[in-house]
């Protein structure tokens, strides 16, 4: 008799969805009276204000520069070459046939920007979370213009945080293939590692398993390693003349036997849909597969509500979900330039929540920590907010409420601002307080960890030391995590590196100046240590999608295959 064993990544996988899916359970809104947040623009804080809106707009400024420039792909010669040249259509021009429209949640646009090999515009492919036929689905498109669609390492990091958001939240993925494989120059950042090429083939198996569905349209060169994507996929559609499938292409071909072959007939669309049987949808042009596409999308095991029902949900979250009483436009003033110019949190909370209202919990306990409940957009989270230091008693605080939400399957939002350097001990006094907090955020950090609720992470100041951890940091695994373009993000503040260093170090000045250059938020998601700079005034927006695209497992039909019969053939 044999036995089935488990896998500890599969176990943590499974173990993960399970919790998501109780958290994304329908629940009828409970009557709340929650108290509107009282937070206007005061004169006492003109002067903070006016400084933190004009580094707004500086920052603005060059989110505007770093979307102007992936907007353009490999450029205008390589977007011409790559439309009348070799016939295809740019990326985004497919997302419009693939989508229901174009307002889609886009992942880590900046990817790719300012690395030590040089800019690759997002990374050589776009991901993101759009609707098709009403259900969100991630979406991994390769763009060919850039660098030919040549992989690198930071564009096979993008395609693994995307299938891992794809599991964390149960969605449908659709790959769509255009690629000219790894760039073997720097293959050692690419072949080897645990989480590197191999990774994408083994999380396509995963998720299978896990039943998660997963279509592949091959609308261009699908070469080497990116063979193996399509083939691994449940569905594939591939586009005659312009889809090819094979691990070595005629040139290799060429120089291991002497032949000469057209790429169309090593691996057309008409070889793998006829003869060797690897994709299961032949298409004469890019937007019949789109189409293909779509309706076996249509086939995939979710149950939306009824139009009758969704109405009826549509205007009791419309009810339940006012404006805040404040113009999103005032968060560009209160995203601080540095910590000494961060505002009460609560004038923040105040300007995403529905109605600017907030329950809060434990308000006169470890006042440097907010925490309470409030809905956006109709959906109840609970809300954890730096308004200061990460004390003792805060951070006891926020254990306490993590594990509140926890219980009650509640999606936690993290609004994260932290100090810039950790407390210095320079007495005893201070070192035995130092060694409370200490404990107390080891509390923390174990509850946000274990939680096995939602959890979104905005960066709306600073991301430095151990607070970021116990404030659901990167490596503690939210289900989202984004940056407001002033946000910085490093071991601890610029200007703070003698918390760092031995007394009267030489390296000060240096150490400061690198922190400065590397704690931007554009650094960080050239990087993609975040899913993607936000504009504050967007926030509330991104918030509203991110809880939609959570709650959407709830209409999964099964999500645990029953163990198959072993049979010997």
């Amino acid at each position: 008799m044999f036995r089935c064993i488990l896998r500890p990544a599969e176990h943590h996988w499974r173990c993960s969805v399970r919790s998501m899916s109780s958290a994304g359970r329908k629940r009828k809104a409970l009557r709340s009276a929650f108290v509107v947040l009282e937070q206007p623009l005061q004169p006492i804080h003109r002067h903070v204000y006016e400084a933190n809106l004009r580094n707004s707009n500086a920052c603005r400024n060059r989110y505007k520069e770093c979307s102007e420039k992936i907007r353009k792909g490999g450029g205008e010669k390589a977007m011409e070459r790559h439309t009348q040249r070799n016939g295809k259509l740019l990326v985004r021009d497919r997302l419009r046939l693939l989508l229901d429209d174009e307002d889609f949640l886009e992942l880590s646009p900046f990817a790719g920007l300012g690395l030590p090999y040089g800019d690759i515009p997002s990374a050589g492919c776009l991901t993101g979370i759009g609707r098709i036929n009403g259900l969100w689905c991630v979406f991994i498109a390769n763009d060919a213009t850039v660098k030919g669609g040549t992989a690198y390492p930071i564009t096979v990091k993008k395609q693994l945080r995307a299938q891992e958001i794809a599991i964390q939240n149960r969605l449908p993925c659709v790959y769509l293939v255009d690629s000219g494989g790894a760039f073997l120059p720097l293959q050692s950042e690419i072949f080897p590692d645990k989480n590197q090429g191999g990774r994408t083939f083994y999380n396509e198996a995963i998720m299978s398993a896990m039943k998660i569905p997963q279509v592949s349209v091959v609308c261009g060169s699908c070469t080497a390693g990116g063979a193996y994507i399509p083939t691994m996929a449940e569905e594939t559609v591939m586009v005659h003349r312009i889809g090819t499938i094979f691990l070595g292409g005629p040139p290799l071909v060429k120089a291991a036997t002497g032949e000469e072959v057209t790429p169309e007939d090593l691996g057309g669309a008409r070889l793998h849909a006829e003869v060797s049987g690897c994709v299961d949808h032949f298409a004469w042009e890019e937007k019949e597969a789109y189409d293909y596409t779509r309706n076996i999308v249509s086939t995939l095991n979710f149950q939306l509500p009824e139009e009758e029902e969704e109405d009826e949900e549509r205007t009791r979250r419309r009810k339940a979900e006012e404006e805040p009483p404040y113009d999103s436009m005032e968060l560009l003033g209160l995203a601080p330039k540095s910590y000494n110019y961060s505002v009460d949190v609560k004038m923040v909370v105040s300007r995403l929540t529905d109605g600017g209202r907030f329950q809060e919990f434990k308000a006169r306990y470890g006042t440097t920590l907010v925490t309470g409940f409030a809905s956006i957009h109709g959906h109840l989270v609970g809300i954890v907010a730096n308004n200061g230091e990460l004390s003792h008693q805060s951070a006891l605080k926020g254990s306490h409420f993590v594990q509140l939400c926890d219980q009650r399957d509640v999606p936690l939002l993290f609004l994260q601002n932290t100090a810039p350097t950790a407390a210095p001990a320079l007495s005893t006094a201070q070192a035995e307080v130092n060694s409370n907090r200490l404990k107390a955020q080891a509390s923390m950090m174990s509850a946000v960890a274990c939680a096995s609720v939602p959890k979104i992470t905005v960066v709306i100041g600073g991301c430095h030391g151990a607070d970021s951890y116990a404030m659901c940091g990167r490596s503690f695994d939210p289900n989202f995590l984004f940056l407001w373009p002033n946000a910085r993000v490093s071991m601890a503040a610029p200007g703070h590196a003698g918390s760092l260093l031995p007394p009267d170090s030489e390296q000060e000045d240096e150490l400061n100046r690198t922190l400065e250059e590397e704690s931007s938020a554009f650094f960080s998601s050239g990087r993609l240590w975040d899913d993607g700079v936000i504009l504050p005034q967007d926030t509330r927006k991104v918030l509203g999608s991110c809880l939609d695209i959570i709650q959407q497992q709830q209409y999964q039909l099964s999500t645990e295959k029953l163990q198959s019969p072993l049979l010997r053939v």
